[in-house]
Order: C-alpha cells, then structure tokens, then sequence
C-alpha cells in the first residue's frame, strides 16, 4: 500500500512538472509570436516612412509654397461660390474678416517694399531722379505770396504774356542745386570701376581678355618670372 502510495505520489509530481514546463514553452511561444507580429509591423512602418521619404525628396524644393498657395487658392474660390449664392459682394466680405493688427502690418510692408526696381533704361532712370529731386523740395510759401504780390496780374500768365527771361532763380535754389550736382558727382567717382589708361605701359595683349590674364599672372608669377622677362627683352636669354 505504502508503494502504490509512492507511485501515485511520483506520478502527480511527474504530471505537475510536465504541466509547468508545458506552460512555460507555451508562454514563451507566446512571446515568441508577439515580438514577431511586433517586428513585422515595424519594418511595414519603416518601409512606408522609406517609400514616404523618397517621395518628399523628389518633389520639387517649393513644393510645400505650391501647395499651401493651391489650398488658400481653392479656400478662396469657395468663399466667392458662398458670397455669390448669398448675393454678397466678396471683396466687402473679405475686408470685414481682416483684423486691425493684419491690416497694421500690411501698410508697415508696404512702406518697407523698395519701389526701385534698378536700371531698365536712361528715361526711367531720368523719370526716378526727378521724381527724388521733387521730393526734397520743401515750398516757401512766404515767398511764393511776396512774389504773387509784386508781379500782380503777370503772376498768371496768359497766351499774350512774356514771360521767357523775367524768372530769376533764388541763392537758396542756386546753392541747393550745386550742393545736389557736387553730391551726383561724389556719387558717380565712388561708383565707377573704370581703370585710368597708362599710355607709357607696355603693351603685351592681343584683347582685353588677354590684357586681365597677364594682369592676374603677373600678380602670382610676376616675381618669379621677372629675371627671364629682362633677359628676353634685353636678348640675353640662354
């Protein structure tokens, strides 16, 4: 009895160390799958960030400007759809959604943006230097009514009037537009990248072009070369 005892005893111990076991290799198993499911999902992810990535890359450098200009312009296309069904004007609609600080800083750009586009041609160029030189004039209205009132009714000229030689410019204006040329001429001698012409140099080009090589050579090889120079010109060179 006492051996059927042990047996039954060995038996259950048996079946309950199988039994964990069992559920140990099932736990790992588990685990097993999980990290596997885990790993499959990441390189999906990595691929369709890499698939992404590749596409960003090869649009265009303005692609995002493009875009946020194409959905403002459909944004605003819808609105004008909804002011038209509406029977509202969309320009005023618009104006009545624009802040005080948005339109502030609107005008503050403006006055910011530089009108002058540069050089497009000598009468434009005429066009802004008058336009500049008017501005600084400041009129003197004391001696515009001194003057209307010593000339009288020739202050209006007429088709009968003469008028041609009677002006006679002030001291101020006299002075004002000498100092303007002296500063137009300070100007152009600050600018100017022209090289003053030497007659006496040698000449040893063919063309400008050649003329700046040597220039930039002399420069780098000048003192190396100088002995050899003197001994070609003198007919000395061995």
């Amino acid at each position: 009895l006492d051996t059927s005892l042990e047996t039954h005893a060995v038996a259950g111990d048996e079946q309950q160390t199988d039994s964990l076991v069992s559920q140990k290799r099932e736990a790992r198993l588990r685990k097993f799958r999980e990290l596997h499911f885990k790993r499959n999902e990441a390189r999906k992810q990595n691929h369709q960030e890499v698939v992404e990535e590749d596409k960003r890359l090869k649009l265009p450098s303005n692609w995002e400007a493009k875009k946020a200009r194409l959905e403002w312009e459909l944004a605003e296309n819808e609105k004008k759809k909804e002011c038209a069904a509406r029977g509202e004007d969309y320009n005023r609609v618009k104006l009545l959604e624009i802040t005080a600080d948005d339109a502030e800083r609107w005008e503050r750009k403006k006055k910011k943006k530089n009108p002058d586009t540069g050089f497009a041609g000598y009468a434009e160029a005429q066009f802004r230097q008058y336009q500049r030189l008017t501005r600084q004039i400041r009129p003197d209205l004391e001696s515009y009514e001194k003057l209307r009132e010593d000339s009288g009714e020739d202050f209006y000229p007429t088709s009968n009037s003469l008028i041609h030689g009677t002006h006679v410019p002030t001291k101020d204006g006299i002075d004002r537009m000498v100092e303007d040329v002296e500063k137009q001429i300070e100007k152009r001698a600050k600018y100017s990248r022209r090289r003053a012409y030497n007659d006496d140099a040698d000449i040893d080009y063919i063309n400008e072009r050649n003329a700046k090589f040597n220039k930039k050579a002399e420069r780098f090889y000048g003192k190396y070369t100088a002995e050899i120079k003197q001994n070609l010109e003198r007919g000395t060179a061995v």
